[in-house]
């Protein structure tokens, strides 16, 4: 009688088994009884004897997915308003900084005595467990290790849980990161939940999450499709991506870009008409997901679309088919395998934060690209850009992808993958939040302000990416199409809103990161990439899934329809050859895209007309005004170049042996006198590398300045002669004008110019053929600089 007076104690399973497509949580009743029998005793025997069975299965209520809203929590007490029940919830992280009163988790004040948060599931729910959790900080350990759980059905009166003979006190954490599962050995019918924790560790804070079903929903509703609306392992994913390319075959590919670091292979699906060769004229699009394992929404969001636009596709819908016909889409559901495996095995609710979140080897996948946001930003600011340093394709430094494993494999496999493929636009699906973040994603400052010149706020000097407006649009095109991420009411999943109420925002200015895709594809490739980040939860449990689809199904169609807008083209000389890696660029935007090996260029632009500008080596560049409209489509711009001259002046050099050319001065041929120029005298020449000095290598610098003195000495002459001659009285007589004779040549001034120098504004050049090509270099220098 005693021992029946003590308060009995539940202990969870030590690890809880789930089927991966069934989700079926907890183990059979006599498993459970027979691995705690020995440390129980008698307090199970009469649950032994009724009889075996399995434990309910209910899905989360939505603490970590914030389908719980904030009203529908009340806690006992606060311990300041930064640990407010709202920051109950699962996996919910603090803020760095400390002045922002956004906490870590629910932290009841410590003069109270009693403790407890409750939650109105608001109707009547059948409810089957509880998982906890820590407080998220970086340097107090607080956690809950027992409570006790009551219900109610008119939040007056509580029932505390029982076994029928005393009240159960549940083990709750042993560390504050760690969730941990305790089910309930039947499901309790009530419509609030109250937790009361008993002990702790340092601080009474807690986080957590409540498993329940709507009570009497047997019935459940059909499903309007049959997708797979399960979560999927590595071979799960691996059988299904094989089966929606054995039903599609004509319009689907089934890939790999290579291998884990494990040596999983990275699959990809291609959906097109024509898969397995680009066509001219006909943009790719990607989307990209589970960069970090622990992140299974995007995944799974991908397989479904896979499915989708492959039903679709056969039953004759006429927007799937129209976007499948005029793109070439790639879809990768899984970046990262391996991070993927280890937060499968543990489950959906059951993984930390960060578990998974990282490559085999440690990597961050998605801010391992090269860092070349420093190298453009130092070049804009020494002015080299782009006449040095161009504004796009910025070259990779030698040795960063092969230095030392600072490179992850998955991370090689998506650079050669980029490069391989002329993408258009793109995004990554990541989690942890609801919103689309657009780059750059790194933070850059002008010159002056990281010398310390600069005056105003960070924000105030951020680096602002060149098609700024363009990204915005592109964001809010997915943002404004999702059912809920402009719903920003109950503000950010872990922090106030962000976004302002519009559910985007500049990466740079929310949480930057170096190294990202989105910079690194827009710096090195012709793809605009955002990121899109689907939910506060990471990992939902797959009863989520069809909501989950239905959120975002509208937006990833609406989102991959924006590859067609802007430009569209193909550049060829004139005898329709397509000429590949010309230039593109549009005036006053400065980033440019290049041709692709048909020749075929993408430029996404907003409404509005652009004066754009096609060049390439060896052709003459031209510039031809587009519009872009509001209808929906791309505009067709084509250019068709001639051939530069620079290629007859290269032929010409060639059969000397590439020796400097001997340009004589034509008032000078009967004494023989003339002069001999080296292109590697002439500063930024773009012969300078290939030709060798010759003869024009040897004169010293003394010399050199004796001919500029002379060649000004001769400008001057013909312009006072010039001004006399044109000063003359104008009379009614016929009058004879002499010009004395003088030893200088008459010789035109620009004949015995050095080939690639520039000429002022005031003069024209004698023949127009040789030398507008060589206008169209920069070479920086004027007669003034002799």
């Amino acid at each position: 009688e005693e021992e029946d007076r003590k308060p009995r104690i539940h202990k969870p399973p030590p690890r809880v088994y789930r089927e991966p497509k069934s989700e079926r949580w907890g183990l059979g009743l006599g498993t459970y009884l027979y691995s705690n029998l020995l440390c129980e005793g008698i307090v199970y025997i009469k649950f032994f004897f009724s009889g075996l069975h399995c434990l309910s299965v209910c899905p989360p209520l939505g603490m970590e997915s914030h389908r719980i809203e904030n009203d529908q929590l009340l806690t006992s007490s606060v311990y300041q308003h930064r640990y407010g029940s709202l920051r109950a919830r699962l996996n919910i992280q603090a803020s760095g900084d400390e002045d922002d009163m956004n906490g870590g988790a629910w932290c009841a004040n410590p003069e109270e005595k009693v403790h407890w948060i409750e939650l109105d599931a608001r109707t009547l729910t059948e409810f089957t467990g509880v998982i906890t959790q820590g407080r998220d900080d970086p340097l107090e350990s607080d956690y809950v290790s027992s409570y006790y759980v009551a219900f109610s059905n008119d939040s007056r009166e509580w029932t505390v849980l029982d076994d029928g003979y005393a009240e159960w006190l549940f083990f709750g954490n042993a560390d504050k990161n760690t969730p941990v599962l305790s089910q309930f050995m039947e499901p309790v019918v009530a419509r609030y939940i109250r937790i009361l924790p008993q002990s702790w560790n340092g601080t009474m804070c807690m986080r957590m999450e409540v498993l329940g079903c709507p009570y009497q929903s047997q019935n459940e509703v059909t499903h309007r499709d049959d997708l797979d609306y399960t979560h999927h392992n590595y071979l799960d994913m691996e059988k299904l991506m094989k089966s929606i390319s054995d039903k599609c075959p004509n319009i689907t590919r089934f890939y790999s870009l290579g291998k884990s670091f494990k040596g999983l292979e990275i699959y990809a699906m291609e959906i097109t008409d024509n898969p397995g060769m680009h066509e001219t004229g006909e943009p790719e699009f990607r989307y990209t997901a589970g960069y970090h394992g622990n992140e299974a929404l995007g995944r799974e969001i991908l397989l479904m679309l896979m499915q989708y636009l492959c039903r679709e596709y056969k039953d004759g819908n006429p927007r799937v088919r129209h976007l499948v016909d005029e793109t070439r889409i790639h879809l990768m559901p899984s970046v990262n395998p391996d991070g993927h495996m280890k937060a499968f095995e543990k489950g959906s609710e059951l993984g930390s934060w960060t578990l998974g979140h990282w490559t085999e080897d440690g990597h961050d996948i998605f801010q391992n690209f090269p860092d070349l946001n420093n190298i453009f930003w130092d070049a804009e600011d020494k002015g080299m850009v782009p006449k040095l340093i161009p504004n796009h394709h910025v070259p990779i430094p030698e040795g960063i992808l092969s230095s030392n494993g600072s490179v992850a494999v998955e991370t090689l496999a998506l650079i050669s993958w980029m490069k391989s493929q002329p993408f258009v636009l793109g995004a990554n699906l990541q989690g942890g939040e609801r919103l689309v973040t657009y780059p750059f994603d790194m933070q850059g400052y002008s010159e002056g302000y990281r010398e310390g010149y600069g005056e105003g706020e960070p924000e105030e000097e951020i680096r602002v990416i060149e098609d700024q407006s363009l990204f915005r649009w592109l964001a809010i095109s997915y943002a404004s199409t999702h059912r809920t991420m402009t719903q920003t009411f109950q503000g950010g999943c872990h922090a106030d809103d962000p976004t302002g109420g519009l559910g985007i925002v500049n990466r740079a200015k929310w949480k930057p990161i170096p190294g990202s895709m989105n910079d690194f594809s827009y710096l090195h490739t012709n793809c605009f990439e955002l990121s899109i980040f689907l939910g506060c939860d990471k990992f939902p449990h797959q009863s989520e899934l069809l909501r989950e689809w239905e959120h975002n199904r509208e937006a990833l169609l609406t989102f991959m329809a924006q590859v067609h807008r802007g430009i569209k083209g193909v550049v060829r000389d004139k005898e329709g050859n397509p000429i590949s890696n010309a230039t593109v660029s549009v005036e006053g935007v400065n980033h440019d895209v290049r041709t692709g090996e048909s020749g075929d260029y993408w430029r996404l632009l907003n409404p509005g007309e652009y004066r754009v500008t096609a060049r390439a080596e060896g052709y003459s560049p031209f510039t031809r005004l587009c519009v872009v409209g509001f209808d929906p489509g791309a505009t067709l711009c084509n250019f068709d170049l001639n051939k530069s001259n620079w290629d007859r002046i290269k032929q010409i050099m060639a059969l000397h042996g590439n020796r400097p050319i001997r340009l004589l001065s034509s008032g000078n041929r009967g004494s023989g006198q003339h002069y001999t120029y080296s292109t590697n005298q002439i500063p930024n020449s773009k012969f300078s590398n290939q030709i060798p000095n010759g003869n024009g290598g040897d004169m010293n610098k003394a010399r050199l300045r004796r001919l500029r003195l002379i060649r000004i000495r001769r400008l001057r002459q013909q312009r006072l002669l010039a001004n006399k001659t044109t000063m003359l009285p104008i009379t009614t007589t016929t009058t004879t004008t002499t010009v004395p004779p003088t030893t200088e040549s008459t010789t035109p001034w620009y004949d015995s110019w050095p080939l690639g120098e520039t000429f002022e504004e005031n003069t024209t050049p004698p023949e127009e053929i040789e030398l507008t090509d060589a206008l169209d270099y920069n070479y920086n220098l004027k007669i003034d600089d002799y």
